[in-house]
């Protein structure tokens, strides 16, 4: 059966009544557009999706890099008032969390190229190669944070407009924290990881500047090692996002999948009629999008047209249902005819794996 491809507009979960809502992820919007815009399951509407979904992932990271940028730049010239070796590693840190839009900008550019015959799959992995950047400028950022915080405790520095400090720490901790969650949430509504890492470094970040206001609170209480010591704590805490970050990237790099998106696609597969039996199930991502690889187990006395049009509605409904799939391969298997194994040309140079 050739791959079916689906617009991914369409993929939100089917609500409990178990029709499937089309325009669920645009609201009034999309209900008004599907008045107009017939539903269409052609290729041209499924790459569509796939840019306008890169779209919003560039979109997050222009916005995100301005917020951080106009962040970094208030807290500089209260570096420049105060003094605070403290502020100005924060404010470095924000200016470099504001570059990671760099590279994933790129990949998302990059993930646009249509297939070619050498990458017949497309250039969707281009967002896992940024996402390890972005995993080792959260490494990095754990790296200066501990090492700022060491060399304040062996060279302690006066701080001035303590109280110039704490507002810019305040607000690199706000602007961090805003930038996180708009980064995170896109990232998880057109399935980036590495948007979701990135999302993560900016929180890390946020609390390097929660550490800065502490500090600054220490400081004005007479205990000059508050700082260093708080940073010190900081550093660890990044070190344990870095390995949640880390650990997502992997499973995309290993093509690991949520076992819950098996589970929904078995029971998709299950409830198609004329299926009998379900067989081996992958799913990988490619960058932000789903490809799926099924077989299932179809009447053996069925014509090839009716055995195809099963395996076709099963790939129609898995489109359907399952978000962010992009594309779904369904073979049918014959069962209940002749009795013989129908892959016996194929099974020695198979593992089957259970």
């Amino acid at each position: 059966m050739a791959p079916h491809s689906h617009d991914p507009d369409h993929h939100d979960p089917a609500p409990a009544g178990g029709h499937h809502a089309h325009a669920g992820r645009h609201g009034r919007l999309g209900r008004l557009r599907e008045l107009f815009v017939p539903h269409r399951h052609d290729p041209g509407v499924a790459v569509d999706t796939a840019l306008e979904t890169s779209r919003q992932g560039m979109r997050a990271l222009v916005v995100s890099l301005l917020a951080l940028a106009a962040t970094a730049a208030l807290q500089a010239v209260v570096v420049a008032v105060s003094g605070s070796v403290a502020l100005l590693g924060d404010t470095l840190h924000n200016f470099a969390d504001a570059l990671t839009a760099v590279p994933l900008a790129i990949a998302f550019r990059v993930g646009r190229r249509p297939p070619t015959r050498r990458y017949t799959y497309g250039f969707g992995r281009a967002e896992d190669l940024a996402g390890i950047v972005v995993v080792v400028f959260i490494a990095a950022s754990s790296v200066l944070a501990g090492y700022e915080a060491v060399r304040r405790l062996l060279q302690p520095t006066e701080v001035r407009q303590l109280g110039l400090v704490a507002a810019a720490a305040v607000v690199g901790f706000l602007g961090n924290e805003l930038v996180a969650r708009y980064r995170i949430r896109v990232g998880r509504q057109i399935g980036s990881a590495a948007l979701v890492a990135d999302g993560l470094h900016a929180r890390t970040d946020g609390l390097t500047s929660l550490s800065v206001l502490v500090g600054a609170g220490g400081v004005a209480l007479g205990f000059e090692l508050a700082d260093p010591l708080v940073g010190l704590l900081i550093a660890l805490a990044i070190l344990l996002v870095l390995r949640d970050a880390a650990r997502e990237v992997y499973r995309r790099l290993m093509d690991a999948v949520d076992p819950a998106l098996v589970d929904q696609v078995e029971d998709v597969l299950r409830a198609t009629p004329g299926v009998v039996e379900v067989g081996e199930v992958r799913l990988r991502w490619i960058g932000h999008q789903l490809r799926a690889e099924c077989e299932v187990a179809v009447d053996g006395a069925l014509s090839v047209v009716k055995g195809h049009r099963i395996a076709e509605e099963a790939q129609h409904r898995l489109l359907h249902q399952v978000p962010r799939l992009m594309a779904a391969l369904v073979h049918a298997d014959p069962v209940g005819y002749a009795e013989r194994d129908h892959h016996e040309l194929t099974a020695h140079h198979l593992r089957r794996q259970p």
